[in-house]
């Protein structure tokens, strides 16, 4: 046989029998595999692709082979497989035009436009190479005559190319879409625990990695082996039950030798089972995400992580000023309650503004009870959560306008002096009232103007100063008029000794549907106890 007669040899295709290798499952390929589908109603140019590119490997990686005989075979395939890389499709099957119609298929209606589809036919003449390459989204055309195995061999691997090329920048584009999302959901989180929890889910998400992940914030030295200051802000997992704890007194050994490179290193680490990301804010706050993972992260991974940690950095800071800004509003509701009931009870102790904060904190959370039961929807939103505590404090600030002789009065109140005690509810809502014009929006304020008019009204109509009835008294006043009562009732009073908690419990339940709203009370009982 002469050389000429060995090379024609090699490029000719020989039809052999290879049925084990067709009935093998997409499903089981192993994921590190390239799957290559083959669409052709001839067995022999099945087995022929198979045997040309049995030993074929692209960057390490082998083909694996998806038969399907007929167009039809093809789509029932395509609705289960989303990664094949490449197609090779005959033009005529079932009908004279079925590939061509499969084609249309994949690129319209399944919207796949990253599967490389290379058109082989044997009847060019049935479907002309110009009006299909014009016509159809293909990515090449070849007649199976002129497919020999070197050919094959150079077309594959050219469309593994675009197809890893287009992957890697859907990759991308996916990756900062997660970014996207995931940042817009963070920043609306009010608190620091729930920004913090947040990045964690999110850098999971966008990673595909977790579910042991923990966020540590330094408030102190570490350089030196000082540990006191690295705090455990957030975690899941393993993690989860750390939060606000001291991390070298909870963390792992090794997971805390870890964070505390990262933190010296002032950069990301990255291990073959673990990450450390170094997030530095603005104002120079550092914090450390430690990221288990069971895989090592690749280059596309770490970039938009890279980019993840720059986006929401500066979002640390702002809950911190945020922080730092309802800490300041506590402090001065605080003393404007301090006043208030100072002036109610002149000898009181210094801590007199506890009554206050203890009827913040029933209130919040009565609030809080009230929405994880899905009552009351259109008006306990996140902000009203967030405000009601804050305006609950102001619920007596009109005291500061009553003689202290009669709020502190050990007997019976004449009808004067009980219509100026009275009067603090209208005070108490016009003081808020006339401050919360300065808002643009609603605040802390708005709430608690009509928490001061209103917490002495009656659910059936008998309360002050306005009568109303039922509905007609707002929400929030509703909730401060059970937590006020029960704190007055567990709070020793110049005219009676204070109830026992199950007592009072027991006359807030009686009261249900009179003096208080039956919703309310539920919720609140079943935040307090008995």
């Amino acid at each position: 046989m002469t050389n000429a007669e060995v090379t024609n040899a090699e490029d000719e295709f020989l039809f052999l029998d290879d049925q084990e290798n067709d009935g093998e499952s997409a499903s089981s390929a192993p994921a590190n595999r390239w799957k290559m589908m083959i669409v052709d109603d001839e067995p022999e140019v099945h087995s022929i692709t198979k045997l040309v590119l049995a030993d074929f490997a692209y960057k390490g990686r082998p083909a694996h082979f998806i038969s399907a005989y007929s167009a039809a075979e093809a789509r029932e395939i395509l609705a289960r497989e989303d990664d094949i890389a490449i197609i090779l499709l005959d033009v005529v099957m079932e009908t004279d035009d079925a590939g061509l119609k499969l084609v249309h298929h994949i690129r319209e209606e399944l919207k796949n436009r990253h599967v490389r589809i290379i058109l082989r036919t044997g009847q060019p003449g049935q479907a002309p190479e110009r009006a299909v390459i014009l016509d159809y989204d293909i990515n090449d055309y070849k007649a199976k005559t002129q497919l020999t195995a070197q050919q094959l061999f150079t077309t594959t691997v050219a469309a593994l190319r675009s197809y890893e090329d287009i992957m890697a920048i859907e990759m991308n584009r996916r990756g900062l879409e997660k970014i996207i999302e995931a940042s817009s959901s963070l920043f609306q989180a009010r608190s620091m625990k729930l920004f913090a929890a947040g990045v964690l889910t999110q850098l999971s998400g966008i990673l595909g990695v977790g579910p042991d992940a923990i966020l540590c914030v330094q408030r102190g030295p570490v350089m030196g082996g000082a540990k006191d200051g690295l705090y455990v802000l957030a975690g899941s997992g393993r993690y989860e039950a750390l939060i606000n704890e001291p991390a070298s007194e909870h963390v792992d050994p090794q997971v805390l030798a870890a964070v505390q490179r990262c933190l010296e290193t002032r950069s990301n680490q990255y291990d073959s089972d673990h990450c450390t990301l170094y997030i530095r804010t603005p104002n120079d706050r550092e914090n450390v995400v430690y990221l288990r993972s069971d895989r090592p992260l690749s280059e596309l991974d770490r970039n938009l992580i890279e980019v993840f940690c720059r986006k929401i950095s500066v979002g640390f800071d702002n809950l911190h000023l945020h922080e730092q800004l309802r800490r300041a509003q506590e402090s001065t509701l605080i003393a404007m309650a301090d006043l208030a009931e100072l002036r109610a009870e002149p000898y009181a102790e210094p801590e007199a503004a506890e009554p206050s904060l203890r009827i913040a904190s029933l209130a919040e959370r009565t609030a809080r009870r009230l929405h994880d039961e899905n009552r009351f929807r259109e008006t306990i939103d996140e902000p009203f959560l967030e405000m009601v505590g804050l305006a609950a404090i102001l619920h007596d600030v009109g005291n500061a306008t009553v003689d202290p002789a009669i709020l502190g009065k050990a007997g019976p109140l004449t009808p004067e002096e009980r219509a100026a005690m009275q009067a603090h509810t209208v005070k108490g809502g016009d003081l808020l009232h006339r401050a919360s014009r300065y808002a643009e929006s609603r605040t802390y304020l708005h709430l608690g103007a009509e928490i001061a008019r209103s917490h002495h009204e009656n659910w059936d109509g008998t309360g002050y100063p306005d009568r109303l009835r039922g509905d007609a008294i707002p929400l929030s006043a509703r909730i401060v008029a059970v937590a006020d009562s029960f704190d007055a009732m567990t709070r020793d009073r110049p005219y009676r000794k204070a109830l026992g908690i199950e007592t009072a419990a027991a006359e807030i339940r009686r009261l249900s549907g009179t003096r208080f709203d039956p919703a309310v009370v539920e919720a609140f009982l079943a935040v307090v106890g008995p």
